[in-house]
């Protein structure tokens, strides 16, 4: 008995050991199939970065080429997000159905609407008893909030203009 105790022990200690990643596993196709999928994609998003950033060295020509060498190390990471956004955009676009106007109509149709309201003083006794006002108001404050950034960011100052 004390020898097949021993050899069986023996066996046991002189097997290999194998790692953790080396066992096999059960019902994994599911996570092997999202894997693969996920360096599909990354191989796409850096050919896509990669493919951009030739057509903007092409397009921009000597300041294309100076912007890239300004980036430095970071030239790489930062095409890779750009290209990732595009995608999760792309994403966003095909999900929730957006698309441009297809006609010149529709855009005077919205506006003729927009203008035919602001106009009416109907519309706007009706907003005043309704409360519609409050929403109307914070509307045109976030409209001239972001107008005003953009101000802001085109003079490349906070107050007045860089005369220097």
């Amino acid at each position: 008995m004390r020898s097949t105790l021993s050899t069986s022990a023996f066996r046991q200690a002189a097997r290999p050991r194998r790692l953790p990643s080396q066992y096999s596993r059960f019902a994994s196709s599911n996570a092997e199939t999202a894997q693969k999928k996920t360096q599909d994609a990354l191989g796409s998003a850096q050919k896509t970065a990669e493919k951009l950033w030739e057509s903007s060295k092409k397009f921009l020509g000597p300041l294309g080429e100076r912007a890239g060498s300004m980036l430095g190390s970071y030239r790489q990471p930062v095409m890779y997000n750009l290209s990732v956004a595009r995608e999760l955009l792309k994403q966003v676009y095909v999900a929730e159905r957006l698309q441009p106007p297809t006609d010149l109509a529709v855009v005077r149709s919205a506006y003729s609407t927009l203008w035919s309201r602001a106009s009416s003083q109907a519309y706007w006794r009706g907003i005043l008893s309704s409360g519609e006002w409050v929403k109307v108001a914070i509307y045109g404050v976030e409209a001239y909030g972001i107008f005003k950034i953009g101000e802001i960011v085109g003079r490349r100052s906070i107050v007045g203009y860089n005369l220097h």
